[in-house]
């Protein structure tokens, strides 16, 4: 009886928390095809107003690659109405904080202000939408900052490299096979008419989503979208190319060699599908399962109870399009790669051939109840979350029912998709060493 109370409790708690994070929003679209969503949040005088643009790394010219990352900074330096190094002094001093980030997918730009700065947070975006200055001392400038970047995060930084080292093997025919940093090179040989050119086709209303949260009215912020955007010219429609990889049928080997490092790393990747689909949450979980705490699977046997690895982990990595499965792990003392991809692939076994236990997937569950929580805990997280699911998903209610779709997932699936996806034959197998000369090149 005392059980039977336990777990009733246990699932009226779950329930409360599902409809105490319940999502709500409006959403319309502009006549130029800019899609709108505003979400109410009295709780701080706080307001965010963002723009995702449906613009990633895998739409640019392989001759060219690094643009859309370029623009991430390039449309911080200013407009006709905003002067050269103006914006960020615009901001800070309104009392507000702004940033901008990009993907493989898509690049987002967001001004976090108090909310009696709505209006200015609204204009400040549409200003970069309808007037941005492209001129050639802002992409010399800028240049500049990202050969910086570069340098600071990928070359200069231990198994920085890492990412581009797996995807340009994973990946022969996607763009997914290049960073989003993109190549220096590229960008040097570049013209200021290929940056304009690039410009023009992407950043345009039809091309984006403008989410406004927190302290806000609706009616008067639907006004004051209007307002700013409701002018802007629709763009030529965006035609997006679709890439189909090969299977992997066999192993593939692949060796980088990075002189920020002096442990070797094993990685055993595959190619996953897209995180729109079930299976990609069902590769969500089993990465938990594999490598999330001192309990998991991995980490207990290799590191814990054998002391084979100084770090071990898994991890999904989902995109629009297709999806890549990292397991890594750094061997210790006389342990090689070989010996350490053997104790991984012995437990990946016994994920595919074994159900695990209730109590293993009750606490798996919580875990993804508590992300869950923890995603929506800010407004900040909400308005990216807005964006991301109407953008690169296609159903912004996704906000409030994902957690249903992992709450669905059963033990079997886990296994099966476990055995689908995971196999020595459907992978890269890549040695990440130190470098043997330690020299940069």
């Amino acid at each position: 009886m005392k059980k039977s109370l336990m777990a009733l409790s246990s699932v009226l708690m779950l329930g409360s928390v599902a409809s105490a994070q319940k999502v709500t929003f409006e959403e319309f679209t502009l006549e130029n095809g800019l899609h709108v969503i505003l979400h109410q949040d009295k709780s701080a005088p706080v307001v965010i107003t963002s723009v995702m643009y449906h613009v990633g790394a895998k739409d640019e010219n392989p001759e060219r690659t690094g643009f859309a990352h370029f623009f991430e900074h390039l449309l911080f330096e200013g407009t006709q109405n905003i002067g050269r190094g103006e914006w960020f002094k615009i901001v800070s001093g309104n009392g507000g904080t702004n940033n901008a980030n990009t993907s493989d997918d898509r690049t987002y730009y967001y001004e976090v202000f108090p909310s009696n700065g709505l209006e200015l947070g609204l204009w400040m975006e549409s200003e970069r939408l309808l007037h941005p200055v492209i001129n050639q001392i802002g992409v010399d400038t800028q240049n500049e900052v990202v050969k910086e970047e570069k340098r600071l995060r990928v070359d200069n930084s231990p198994y920085g490299n890492l990412f581009s080292a797996v995807k340009q093997n994973i990946f022969k025919k996607h763009p997914y096979r290049w960073a989003p940093i993109g190549s220096m090179e590229h960008l040097d040989a570049a013209t200021l008419e290929e940056f304009q050119a690039f410009n023009k086709k992407f950043y345009v209303p039809n091309n984006a989503v403008l989410v406004v949260a927190g302290d806000i009215e609706y009616d008067q912020t639907i006004k004051w979208v209007n307002k700013y955007f409701g002018s802007i010219k629709r763009g030529a429609d965006v035609k997006k190319q679709t890439f189909v990889e090969d299977p992997i049928t066999e192993t593939i080997r692949a060796t980088f060699e990075d002189p920020n490092i002096q442990l070797p790393m094993v990685v055993a990747a595959y190619r996953t599908p897209s995180m729109k689909t079930r299976d990609a949450k069902v590769l969500d979980m089993i990465s938990s399962v594999l490598s999330d705490g001192k309990s998991s699977m991995l980490y207990k046997k290799i590191v814990d109870q054998k002391k084979m690895a100084l770090e071990i982990g898994s991890f999904n990595y989902s995109e629009e399009d297709y999806g890549t499965y990292f397991v890594y792990g750094l061997p210790m003392g006389e342990n090689t790669s070989e010996s350490l991809v053997k104790e991984i692939d012995e437990e990946i076994v016994k994920l595919q051939t074994q159900l695990i236990s209730e109590r293993d997937f009750q606490k798996l569950q919580n875990k993804f109840e508590n992300q869950y929580v923890n995603s929506n805990s800010s407004v900040e997280g909400i308005a990216e979350n807005l964006a991301t699911y109407y953008m690169l998903y296609g159903d912004i209610n996704l906000i409030n029912t994902e957690i249903d779709i992992y709450r669905s997932i059963t033990r079997e699936e886990i296994r099966d998709i476990a055995k689908k996806y995971l196999n020595p034959n459907q992978r890269l197998l890549l040695d990440y060493v130190p470098a043997k000369d330690k020299a940069q090149n």
